[in-house]
């Protein structure tokens, strides 16, 4: 499901317009990608979790040339899904 999908799909459940469901949608997109940047952990109870967490430097291999390369450390999201999510997909 892409974000049109999301929005429409909402839409046809909600009884909003695909116009305002788009709306809501990015700014929540917003709200939490601003909390993130800030070192912010974002936990919406029974769906998951958000989070940066730092990956470290580390060593790796350039596939083509076979060459061993330094992979720097950088700052990824992660997502940690609630359980009432985990239980929602079981059923």
């Amino acid at each position: 499901m892409n974000k049109a999908e999301l929005i429409e799909e909402v839409s046809n459940r909600t009884g909003v317009t695909k116009k305002n469901v788009g709306n809501v949608i990015n700014a929540v997109i917003k709200v939490v990608s601003d909390a993130l940047k800030n070192g912010s952990r974002v936990t919406l109870v029974d769906f998951g979790s958000f989070q940066v967490i730092e990956k470290k430097a580390r060593r790796g291999v350039n596939p083509q040339t076979k060459e061993s390369i330094q992979i720097p450390a950088k700052k990824v999201p992660k997502f940690v899904a609630g359980k009432g999510l985990r239980e929602a997909i079981i059923k």
